[in-house]
């Protein structure tokens, strides 16, 4: 019994890696975009606008939630996990290190962890959890520092990181609170509604500053249309599933891969070197997930 209900996991199981290899790539594009002096807040509402008009076209006939409470809910998803987790990472990534908002951006599954055992039933906080997850933030550290250990603290922008994880945590929340009332399109397609309304207060004192003859640029529109419709439009469809099926807390741990896939990617296109001190970083965050993953005996 056990094991067919191992058999019928595997399919969000893959989606939650696809996902994080997709998340781990953005980091390449973003930069790409910012090079073509789009800014951070260009950038997501380019993005979240093109995964909201494209996912109209699959879910579009209802508008509301059942209750104005899940409305509220819905609204709170898309601030979470939409307007202030970009916001607070890309402000992090102008002020501090790179390196430091990408560690502490991954503590966001101890974070999920610990936010699901206090707020959520049935979500039980393992001692092999909290080994495999420290084990895999080792890790996600020797990855991110790649030989170039470089510490600099600067409290503001370390904070916006630390936000940045809370945020996602409480959204992969959020989310368990309404996958059991609504369809997985429907539930997407309003994060990305709400996190655009959201950004509309930023939008009025840092007002779109693009010129339109960018968008011509082939690196520019190939970079935003894989951002919009496959690193949000799908990626998101495919975590909320994810969560809906797998849980908060297990497929919050897929996250510690993004850093590893970042690095693969930064080696193949723009040509950084890999260090053995980052392989090993990538074998401990491997062995902290498998160790997650295992259940208590």
């Amino acid at each position: 019994m056990q094991q067919n209900s191992t058999k019928k996991q595997i399919p969000y199981f893959i989606m939650a890696l696809c996902t994080v290899i997709v998340w781990g790539t953005t980091f390449v594009s973003t930069k790409i975009l910012l090079d073509y002096k789009l800014t951070p807040i260009d950038i997501f509402f380019y993005r979240f606008l093109l995964a909201y008009v494209a996912i109209r076209f699959f879910y579009f006939k209802r508008l509301w939630a059942d209750t104005p409470k899940d409305e509220f809910l819905f609204f709170c998803a898309g601030l979470t996990g939409g307007s202030l987790y970009f916001l607070a990472e890309n402000t992090a990534l102008d002020i501090t290190l790179a390196s430091n908002v990408s560690l502490i951006v991954s503590i966001a599954p101890l974070v999920t962890a610990f936010l699901s055992h206090a707020f959520v039933k049935g979500e039980k906080l393992r001692r092999s959890l909290i080994y495999g997850s420290l084990l895999a933030l080792t890790g996600v550290g020797l990855v991110v520092y790649n030989g170039n250990f470089v510490l600099k603290i600067k409290p503001t922008g370390d904070i916006l990181a630390l936000t940045a994880a809370v945020m996602w945590g409480l959204y992969t929340i959020i989310l368990k609170r309404l996958d059991r009332r609504y369809p997985i399109l429907f539930i997407t397609r309003k994060v990305f509604f709400y996190g655009l309304v959201t950004l509309l207060p930023v939008l009025y004192f840092h007002p779109l500053t693009t010129r339109a003859d960018i968008f011509f640029q082939p690196a520019v529109w190939g970079n935003l249309l894989f951002l919009g419709f496959i690193a949000s439009m799908i990626c998101y469809l495919f975590w909320n599933l994810a969560v809906k099926h797998l849980g908060a807390i297990r497929t919050t741990n897929y996250i510690y891969f993004m850093p590893l896939v970042t690095l693969l990617t930064s080696a193949i296109i723009l040509n950084e070197t890999i260090t053995h001190i980052a392989l090993s970083g990538a074998a401990l965050i491997l062995a902290g997930v498998y160790i997650a993953e295992k259940k208590n005996r």
